[in-house]
């Protein structure tokens, strides 16, 4: 039997405040910021990578790996991001062209402009 919560206080705690999704692949990001119980707001990422192709019996598979980062962590978090893209950006080679081409100019410049300058 499924637990009686209060409807509202249920979909408060669902609530997508905002969302921005980058499509790699196989594999899916996104970054949602939502509001918690105590009101309080927080990143949530989540990997979404399909595992196994759907057949027109059974759904696609996908596994999903998510973490959330409290505003309190965000400063912290952004350093150390920043840090680790410049270094990869640094001592690695030009990346090989990936598997599936952009199909227009918007969704290529939507992924490339996702960046994590957060002011506080």
């Amino acid at each position: 039997m499924k637990p009686n919560y209060d409807t509202a206080q249920e979909k408060n705690d669902n609530t997508i405040l905002f969302s921005k999704v980058v499509k790699a692949g196989k594999r899916i990001y996104y970054v949602d910021v939502k509001r918690d119980r105590r009101e309080e707001l927080y990143l949530s990422i989540t990997e979404s990578k399909r595992i196994k192709d759907g057949t027109d019996e059974t759904r696609p598979v996908f596994e999903k790996h998510k973490i959330f980062l409290y505003r309190e962590d965000l400063e912290k978090f952004t350093e150390a991001f920043s840090e680790a893209v410049d270094y990869t950006r640094a001592n690695s080679p030009e990346p090989a062209p990936r598997e599936r081409q952009p199909e227009n100019k918007s969704e290529e410049t939507e992924s490339e402009s996702l960046k994590f300058d957060i002011e506080f």
